[in-house]
């Protein structure tokens, strides 16, 4: 296929159609697309019909209640929606930034510590400035964070400090002290802390959790009897038994108030936990994201005595 047929193929193509093409890849179901994209469902399957001509593909398929992309949507995606987050760059550059105007739908990839503390207060923020705004908190997947927020799929990720790529930029948001959690009030020094049986917090199947590990940097080993993803369910399983769970403070005086438990000193001298917000750099300038992230960061500081950036 030589390039002047190429070029003929472009100039067929309708822009709009790769945002539809975008809505339904991060989507995965047409009606869902249509919502966001605010056209009926027989628009969406319209304009859907008219790329796959084009490009000669189904490009997604049904499974289920949705659809899945095909291989080659999965080439062309992050391709497709890094040019429209340039092009909605380069409009925004051009006018004064109005988030009720320009602020429609904001994803986040956000630890579930934070969650339940930050979400429900950061929803009815952003919604004082943008009434309409869609606000969507998912799992936090690291080994595709980066290509995520490249992507536009993400538009900030909240995650510990760690080592990241150069094209991904970030600040403090929040940091947190460990504490000791028991159903009863207990003299808690070292020997009586690893001898103790535990209950931890990880959202991952196997490995390490945060304490441990630096337990295990300090020659320390305690004895893990229960697993669990929330640490909601940690609480009430500490409620009932003799188990011992270690969490983030700020988290654990939200959570056990009610269930009457006891918060003790780490004996432990642990590092604090710190988390940050991630933003990929593409996006450093953009008004959308500068306003989305100046929003997180005045939250968390009010909030949580979270830190400045």
């Amino acid at each position: 296929m030589n390039a002047a047929h190429e070029a003929g193929r472009l100039a067929q193509l309708d822009l709009n159609l790769f945002r539809v093409f975008d809505v339904i890849y991060r989507e995965r179901n047409l009606t869902r697309a249509a919502e966001i994209l605010f056209l009926s469902q027989s628009a969406v399957s319209h304009a859907l019909a008219r790329l796959r001509e084009q490009l000669e593909d189904p490009l997604f398929v049904r499974q289920g209640r949705g659809v899945v992309p095909t291989p080659l949507a999965e080439r062309l995606a992050p391709g497709i929606q890094e040019a429209l987050a340039l092009l909605q760059q380069a409009v925004h550059r051009t006018r004064h930034f109005d988030a009720r105007r320009d602020v429609v739908q904001v994803t986040v990839a956000m630890n579930d510590v934070l969650e339940p503390s930050l979400l429900p207060q950061l929803v009815v923020r952003l919604r004082e400035s943008a009434p309409h705004i869609r606000v969507a908190s998912v799992r936090l997947e690291r080994t595709k964070s980066e290509r995520d927020l490249a992507s536009g799929r993400l538009d900030l990720a909240v995650d510990v400090a760690q080592p990241t790529w150069a094209d991904l930029h970030h600040t403090a948001l929040m940091r947190d002290t460990f504490c000791v959690v028991s159903a009863r009030r207990r003299r808690l020094d070292v020997p009586a802390y690893l001898a103790a049986r535990h209950v931890t917090v990880s959202s991952r199947r196997t490995g390490l959790t945060f304490e441990d590990l630096v337990l295990s940097r300090l020659g320390y080993q305690r004895e893990v009897t229960v697993r669990c993803q929330h640490y909601e369910a940690a609480c009430r399983l500490v409620a009932g038994s003799d188990l011992l769970l270690t969490m983030p403070r700020r988290r654990a005086e939200e959570i056990n108030t009610p269930l009457g438990n006891r918060l003790l000193p780490m004996p432990v001298a642990l590092p604090p936990l710190e988390l940050h917000l991630y933003w990929h750099r593409q996006v450093d300038g953009d008004p959308r994201n500068q306003w989305l992230r100046a929003e997180f960061l005045a939250l968390a500081e009010g909030l949580l005595g979270g830190a400045k950036p």
